[in-house]
């Protein structure tokens, strides 16, 4: 069987001139080559065995790529068959978009430390309209808004308790 030579004209010195010695990993190029020219059914075994051990005895590049000038030097292109479009099961599930006013609510909850609890009434109040926007539309951001209340209703119970006591002590400095 001939082989079809790679180059055209006289031998070039240089990298990957024919004539140039073949290294070790230059026959482990073509072995691999031959491999996938094998394994795609273009060559039968008695062919790949053949030629796996003239590769492996070569002596230069050019003996090389006569043995794998027939073989595409890579994985042949493989059509792209139309499967359709991916099945919703095997889709990410979108994320429910976070609701703004759960965020607030905690943003003012956390607030009440630093603002000394003025932001507690407005955490309550934007806790209890995101809780019921979240069960109306499924957005997310229910953790959000317990937070946010869970800390207004301590700041809110922390002022309430607090005018209690200076109700009571006012009430008992007046009356004694």
């Amino acid at each position: 069987m001939s082989y079809p030579t790679p180059w055209q004209g006289p031998s070039l010195p240089g990298p990957g001139a024919p004539s140039m010695l073949a290294s070790h990993a230059d026959r482990e190029r073509a072995v691999d080559v031959l491999r996938a020219g094998y394994g795609e059914g273009r060559l039968d075994h008695p062919e790949f065995e053949k030629r796996v051990a003239r590769a492996y005895s070569a002596r230069t590049v050019g003996e090389l790529s006569l043995l794998v000038a027939d073989l595409p030097q890579g994985p042949a292109p493989q059509p792209m068959t139309p499967h359709g479009p991916v099945p919703p099961a095997f889709l990410p599930r979108p994320q429910p978009r976070t609701n703004g006013k759960a965020l607030a609510s905690m943003v003012c909850g956390v607030l009440c430390v630093a603002t000394g609890g003025l932001t507690g009434l407005p955490a309550v109040i934007l806790g209890h309209m995101a809780q019921s926007e979240i069960r109306r539309t499924g957005e997310a951001g229910d953790g959000m808004a317990l937070t946010g209340l869970v800390l207004g209703w301590l700041s809110v119970t922390g002022w309430l308790v607090f005018l209690g006591l200076f109700g009571l002590l006012a009430v008992s400095a007046t009356s004694g």
